[in-house]
């Protein structure tokens, strides 16, 4: 049986073994920063003092904050990636845009936070989309834009105009029908077909982790369990937090 209707399972643990797999390279490139970078005694004491732990216990955080860093860049690139082997959508070669899909006449720029761009970059999104779906001599000329914001500031689904605005000019970006903003529960379902395609990647995750850390390659992982995080209280949480009830 496949993990998921929508996505061949070979193509869904190539996305998740990538993220698996930078998030390894960050831990390995946080000791080896760590030991050659040295560590600011003062930063140690005050970063100690806030989180409450011993100077002998904060390397060991300090090394995983580090690590961090490499996963959350890995995971800005995995559902563009996973979105991109949904049949008839594509990256583009040689373009901004991170997918398109022909046949629908849609292109979308998808970033995984609403903080991952400030407020006052958005014109310059809005500007780059424009340029696809407006400009005469663009290949996507007429497609609908989406900029697609995969976990929200707000739990809330929405699919609107996209209208930021220019602190240049204090006044917001020209409503127009082809250039929109999505969150991520909705542009999955948008992509898929299926209402709940980002819950249900949510909860096949710890499986195919689980499949994944059996190969050799993630052998170093062999003891972990990834199929016991889907049996705590907070895995649901988690995402309700981020996303609200199915």
């Amino acid at each position: 049986m496949s993990y998921l209707q929508w996505i061949s399972d070979q193509n869904l643990s190539t996305c998740i073994a990538e993220v698996l797999r930078k998030g390894l390279e960050g831990i390995s490139k946080a000791e080896k920063d760590f030991s050659r970078n040295g560590i600011d005694p003062f930063s140690a004491l005050f970063d100690a003092s806030c989180q409450q732990v011993s100077l002998g216990e904060w390397p060991e955080l300090e090394r995983r904050r580090q690590a961090q860093k490499t996963l959350q860049n890995a995971l800005g690139r995995f559902h563009q990636q996973m979105l991109s082997k949904v049949d008839g959508w594509k990256i583009p070669e040689n373009n901004f845009i991170d997918l398109v899909a022909a046949d629908r006449a849609i292109v979308a720029e998808v970033k995984n936070k609403h903080n991952t761009v400030k407020k006052s970059d958005l014109k310059s999104v809005y500007d780059e989309l424009e340029q696809a779906v407006m400009h005469k001599t663009s290949a996507f000329k007429g497609y609908t834009a989406y900029y697609v914001t995969i976990i929200p500031d707000k739990v809330k689904r929405f699919d609107k105009v996209f209208t930021p605005s220019n602190n240049e000019t204090e006044t917001k970006k020209t409503e127009n029908k082809l250039i929109r903003e999505i969150d991520g529960y909705s542009f999955y379902a948008l992509v898929t077909g299926q209402e709940h395609a980002l819950l249900e990647l949510y909860r096949v995750i710890p499986q195919v982790l689980a499949d994944l850390i059996a190969l050799p390659e993630f052998a170093k992982l062999n003891n972990a369990n990834p199929q016991l995080l889907s049996a705590e209280e907070n895995f649901s949480l988690f995402f309700e937090n981020a996303f609200g009830q199915p």
